[in-house]
């Protein structure tokens, strides 16, 4: 596999994951976590940097969901989740409570 081809099949990747989240799928952790590998594959080979994969990844998330990383997570984003952390999340289930409210 060609440099080119890897950083294309991993944004491939991060846009399958950041468009199923925002169309309110789940991502498999086995998808999230080979992604991950990836990104970390590409700089153990020394085919990318670590900040090289999180502005491009930060651009497929801003292509996506129409907002930044940064204006999501904060200007440090990338201090909560480390590399090669992808920072996507499902939709939180609806919590209905299964006890009358005792207040």
């Amino acid at each position: 596999m060609s440099d080119q081809a890897g950083h294309r099949e991993l944004e491939r990747r991060w846009c399958q994951i950041f468009a199923t989240l925002h169309a309110g799928g789940e991502v498999a952790p086995s998808v999230r976590l080979r992604a991950e590998g990836m990104m970390e594959t590409l700089v153990l080979l020394g085919l990318a940097a670590p900040q090289q994969l999180q502005r491009a990844m930060a651009r497929c998330y801003r292509a996506e969901f129409d907002e930044s990383l940064a204006q999501v997570w904060g200007e440090h984003w990338n201090e909560l989740f480390p590399f090669p952390q992808i920072p996507g999340f499902g939709q939180r289930a609806p919590v209905y409570p299964s006890t009358p409210d005792q207040g």
